[in-house]
């Protein structure tokens, strides 16, 4: 079962893929939300040249309600993913980092990638905090006649807000065949 601010954050994605996901980084209103995404978390907004997918994900979180205390806002993904998995063995966290072999994702969960042909996994998160990935947030989580899938939202996502769906394996893990995915960050809220 989800909690508020699960529902709230998987709405907040949706909301903004709904109002976006037919305009491209440079065209309005996008470019003005963009510039929200990065000034909102406290971040100089450069244009849309520098990629703006982790300060969409941390904008997401923010307007759900978490606090700085609580997630680190940042336009690196690996900043906030790397202090995830230094919570995930704290109870009170309100974010856990997992790898994707052992954390089923569910709703209001932010899934972790590589990007731009990179390898890293879980073992490599875990000890560094600077290097170049994607995450996105998990929208919903359900079965098809294919099997389990999940779906995200995520920002900068052919230069938009995109969504993709992720295959599961039937114990509700990510099916990780070519090693594409890190990590799951749980939201414990």
């Amino acid at each position: 079962m989800s909690t508020p601010f699960q529902r709230k954050l998987a709405t907040i994605a949706q909301e903004q893929y709904a109002s976006y996901r037919f305009l491209r980084e440079n065209q309005s209103p996008l470019l003005e939300q963009i510039e929200r995404y990065w000034t909102e978390t406290g971040h100089a907004f450069e244009g849309v040249e520098p990629p703006w997918s982790a300060v969409f994900v941390s904008w997401c979180v923010k307007q759900a309600g978490a606090t700085s205390a609580q997630f680190k806002f940042s336009a690196r993904h690996s900043a906030f993913v790397y202090e995830a998995i230094k919570n995930a063995d704290q109870p009170n966290a309100a974010f856990r980092g997992h790898a994707v072999s052992e954390y089923p994702p569910k709703l209001g969960d932010i899934l972790q990638n590589n990007r731009a042909g990179n390898r890293f996994d879980f073992a490599y998160a875990s000890q560094h905090s600077g290097y170049v990935s994607h995450s996105a947030i998990v929208m919903e989580v359900g079965t098809d006649n294919h099997g389990r899938y999940l779906r995200t939202i995520g920002g900068n996502e052919s230069d938009s807000v995109g969504m993709k769906e992720v295959r599961l394996d039937s114990e509700g893990l990510v099916a990780n065949l070519q090693g594409l995915y890190i990590s799951v960050l749980e939201c414990a809220l």
